[in-house]
């Protein structure tokens, strides 16, 4: 949240204040306008208005929250005001706590929600969510009265008390707004309800009184605004106080000497009264008692101040008490406070004499110059000679700066000042008041010739000794202490006191002054602070005013103390017209034809700006024209530098065409080469897959080969085992009666026919075995060739080596294939014999059963002749038979055991033959390639 500060006049922002995180309810302002505090719910802060930065900042907990923070009138206490009830004072200056006012009485507790305080800061009002009302006595600390206000009131929003001309500050009357919409106006003295304004009906929000008590402005609730005449509510409270001076007049002679006899009647008797000396005396005392009250009348002045006591006051302390200073001034001053007047000049606004103000006087606070220049405008619009006055700000600064939050009473203070302590000035305007001076000279010469003679020795005249001293009204050699203990006794006493002061301060000041010889001293003296007592001043000021002569005192040269009137201010023409008619003339013509200049001025300054614009131009121009030449020629050496660089460039261009054209060539035959040796490795490599597929469709056409034989030779095998099985049975079921030895003659046969059939089956197994060796040594041979890549030039030789012994094994596997195959004839004759001889064997088991006595006979054969022998029941030595029997076994274990000798011989050939064939044909390919 934020503070706007506004200028009423211009309407202009002044500046920002910001610091409260909440709303502001609350603003109090000082009485001096120079500080200001600021209330939200949570703290409230003090602020500076002449620079508008904040001075102290009021901290709070959470658990108490702010009701109301306020200045006191016409006094430096700021009054806090808590949500629990409690109350501070606080002293402005120092921010030290002076006094913490005590809890009110359990039987009457309110919380406080609205305050309001009298004008001379006494009386406290407090109220809240009650019909009771709290006054304290700020003086006294204390809770002196409760006021119960009638039943239908049951909260109070508003207290303000009414202003009144008659009663010093101490307000009487207080207005009371309840929540009924009611502001109802008691006495706080007698207790008693003196009007309302606003109605159930018509029920009133907010209101506020004018700051003298002549009229009530409310909004309503309906949104209207209304405005009460306080002196048409009642005429009570506008009814003046007794005077308290009466006037006895004297009665007229043929009253006085008629009624100077008096006549008691008495019971019985009647006397004549005589004339006595008692009647003489007692005349001439009434005479003294009239002259009495017409002195008092004299020095009585408004709201009940007697002049007389004020100025024994004054002799006794020096100086009025601070507090009520500026009220003995308005008081002393007998102030109109013509409000109506006073807004009329300043509606004027700001006289033409004065719209320079700044210029000349440059002041630091912008408020304070508003107000200056405010106040001069107003005594210009006031009076024509004001606006040509040239000390007029040197005279109204003082009070300007005291009163700068009260332009009326600033205004006044100054305009009775002019009327009545600067009669004469003007006479000899625009020239000093030589007559003044005059005056002063005169009052010096008599009190104090030799100062006066070492005035005339260095040519120092009132125009510097006494001038400068009246022109400021002091304010350049006093601080501002001494200027207000000075004034205090200048606007208490006779308009001539001011120039007795003049006179007073040079002769006080006589030891500096006549060890002064340079009139710069002089100067310096009278308008810059010396070290003098301004109390020793004023006792000499009293002494002069006591002991100057009558022919010679400006008591007898000046008129008495007159106030401004009411209503209207008077109209001041002390001043030879004519002259400031002719200097207003002069100064209007000299205005018109300064217009006219400046008029004329602002032609040729506004022809000299254009010819000066032009030239400007012109100037711009060339001087751009020149930038574009030289920009132009370094564009063009630019171009030209740019042109070689592009020869230089192209240069470079043809040559590193020329090396990527190489490049380009070389590239284009290593890129020809790589792809001729891509196709002829993707050619050899399709070679090589033909070739592999050859051998592996020549490998399979082999194995199947191989694989055709073995099942046909298996076939065989099987056929003939049923067939020897068959033939076997045969035998069996007809050697049944053979005996034990027969029997096992021909299990061993049939074992050994059996042995044949499982050599058979491990010829098939060792034929299956090799060709699960051909697949696995397939696998490996394609991973051998994926090493020999890598070592082509070691196996060249090795290879040219292999072709050669792959001749010779191939001559070996011819070699072998031939021994195989008359292996298998040999092995197709033994099975052939083998065959017969069962078949025989048969037959002659079928003819001894048929014939068991007959003999076996002989084997046409040598070998079966040789291995058989015959059985027979006539059979001379069984040892015989027995041994030729067992002879003859041995003979077909030995034959049985070369067969299988040499065939197993002839599968490990054939199995030598198969693996170098293979290795020949997967080797083949590579060493074409080499």
């Amino acid at each position: 949240m934020f503070l706007t500060c506004m200028e009423t006049v211009t309407k202009e922002l002044v500046s920002w204040m910001r610091g409260h995180e909440s709303s502001v309810f609350s603003i109090s302002v000082h009485a001096s306008g120079r500080y200001a505090i600021t209330t939200s719910s949570d703290t409230a802060q003090l602020w500076d208005l002449d620079t508008f930065q904040r001075k102290r900042k009021l901290n709070i907990l959470q658990s108490v929250g702010i009701q109301k923070v306020f200045f006191l009138p016409l006094s430096n206490t700021i009054l806090s005001c808590f949500k629990d009830n409690s109350i501070f004072a606080w002293e402005c200056d120092t921010l030290s706590c002076k006094y913490q006012l005590p809890a009110p009485p359990e039987s009457s507790s309110v919380l406080y929600k609205v305050f309001a305080v009298t004008r001379d800061g006494r009386i406290l009002a407090a109220g809240g969510k009650s019909h009771h009302l709290h006054l304290w006595c700020l003086e006294a600390k204390q809770l002196f009265r409760i006021i119960q206000m009638p039943t239908k009131v049951r909260a109070i929003r508003h207290l303000e008390f009414l202003p009144d001309s008659f009663d010093a500050g101490s307000n009487q009357v207080l207005g009371v707004l309840s929540q009924d919409g009611i502001m109802r106006f008691v006495n706080i003295q007698t207790c008693k309800l003196l009007f309302e304004i606003g109605s159930l009906d018509e029920g009133i929000s907010s209101s506020v009184i004018s700051p003298h008590g002549r009229y009530i402005a409310s909004i309503m609730e309906n949104g209207s605004l209304n405005i009460y005449s306080v002196q048409a509510l009642t005429q009570e409270i506008n009814k003046p106080p007794p005077p308290l001076v009466k006037v006895i007049e004297d009665l007229p002679k043929n009253k006085l000497n008629s009624g100077g006899l008096k006549t008691k009647v008495t019971s019985g008797r009647v006397q004549r009264p005589a004339k006595s000396r008692e009647n003489k005396i007692q005349a001439r005392i009434l005479r003294q008692d009239l002259t009495g009250n017409f002195e008092n009348k004299e020095n009585e002045v408004s709201d009940g101040l007697n002049k007389k006591r004020l100025q024994i006051l004054l002799k006794g302390y020096g100086e009025y008490p601070t507090k009520y200073r500026m009220f003995i001034w308005r008081c002393l001053l007998q102030l109109p406070e013509n409000h109506t007047a006073f807004s009329s000049l300043v509606d004027k606004g700001v006289h033409v004499a004065f719209l320079n103000l700044q210029k000349k006087y440059p002041i630091k606070s912008r408020k304070l110059l508003r107000v200056l220049q405010r106040t001069l405008s107003a005594l210009a619009h006031w009076s024509a000679i004001f606006s040509d006055t040239p000390y007029l700000p040197l005279l109204a600064f003082p009070f300007v700066k005291l009163f700068q939050n009260n332009q009326l009473i600033c205004f006044e203070v100054v305009a009775t000042l002019i009327i009545n302590w600067c009669q004469h000035w003007f006479e000899y305007f625009p020239n000093p008041p030589i007559n003044i001076l005059s005056m002063i000279e005169n009052v010096l010469a008599f009190h104090d010739k030799e100062l006066l003679q070492h005035f005339i020795d260095h040519d120092i005249t009132s125009q510097l000794y006494a001038w400068p001293l009246l022109e400021t009204v002091f304010s350049e050699v006093l601080t501002r202490e001494e200027w207000l203990k000075l004034f205090d006794n200048v606007f208490s006493n006779h308009p001539s006191f001011l120039l007795m002061t003049v006179v007073a301060y040079n002769t006080c000041s006589r030891a500096p002054l006549l060890n002064c010889s340079l009139r710069d001293d002089f100067e310096y003296f009278f308008h810059h602070r010396n070290n003098l007592d301004i109390s020793v001043v004023i006792r000499e000021v009293y002494h002069l005013m006591d002991t100057t002569p009558t022919d010679i005192h400006p008591n007898g040269k000046l008129d008495a103390f007159v106030a401004l009137t009411k209503g209207q201010y008077p109209v001041f023409n002390q001043y030879p017209k004519f002259i400031v008619d002719y200097q207003t003339q002069e100064r209007e013509r000299i205005r018109n034809d300064e217009l006219d200049f400046l008029r004329e001025r602002q032609m040729v300054e506004d022809m000299q700006a254009e010819v000066d614009q032009q030239r400007v131009e012109d100037e711009a121009w060339y001087q751009k024209q020149e930038l574009l030449r030289k920009a132009e020629e370094t564009r063009r050496e630019m171009l030209l530098q740019e042109e070689e660089k592009m020869v230089q460039q192209r240069q470079r261009l043809a040559s590193v065409k020329r090396e990527l054209r190489a490049k380009e060539m070389h590239l284009q035959d290593a890129t020809r080469r790589r792809f001729l040796k891509l196709q002829q490795d993707q050619r050899e490599m399709e070679l090589r897959r033909l070739n592999d597929e050859i051998e592996r469709k020549n490998l399979i056409r082999n194995q199947e080969a191989v694989a055709k034989e073995m099942r046909e030779d298996a076939d065989t095998y099987r056929r003939k085992v049923d067939l020897e099985e068959h033939m076997f049975h045969k035998l069996i079921e007809a050697g049944q009666t053979q005996n034990q030895k027969t029997q096992k003659l021909i299990e061993e046969n049939l074992a050994e026919a059996e042995q044949a059939c499982l050599n058979a089956d491990w010829r098939i197994q060792a034929l299956h075995k090799q060709r699960c060796d051909d697949l696995q040594r397939n696998a490996c041979y394609q991973e051998v060739a994926k090493l020999l890549l890598e070592n082509r030039r070691k196996e060249t030789e090795v290879l040219n080596a292999m072709v050669g012994e792959g001749a010779k094994k191939w001559e070996e596997a011819k070699e072998k294939d031939f021994h195989l195959k008359s292996e298998k004839k040999a092995s197709a004759l033994s099975d052939a014999s083998r065959k017969w001889f069962l078949e025989k064997e048969l037959d002659d088991a079928l003819e001894h059963a048929e014939h068991p006595y007959n003999t076996v006979p002989r084997c046409q054969s040598g070998q079966a002749a040789s291995s058989y022998v015959p059985r027979t029941s006539q059979l001379k030595d069984s040892s015989e038979v027995d041994s030729s029997t067992h002879i003859s076994l041995n003979q077909r274990r030995v034959q049985w055991d070369t067969t299988e000798q040499d065939l197993m011989e002839r599968v490990r050939n054939l199995r030598q033959r198969l693996t170098a064939q293979a290795r020949n044909r997967c080797r083949t390919p590579h060493l074409l390639a080499t």
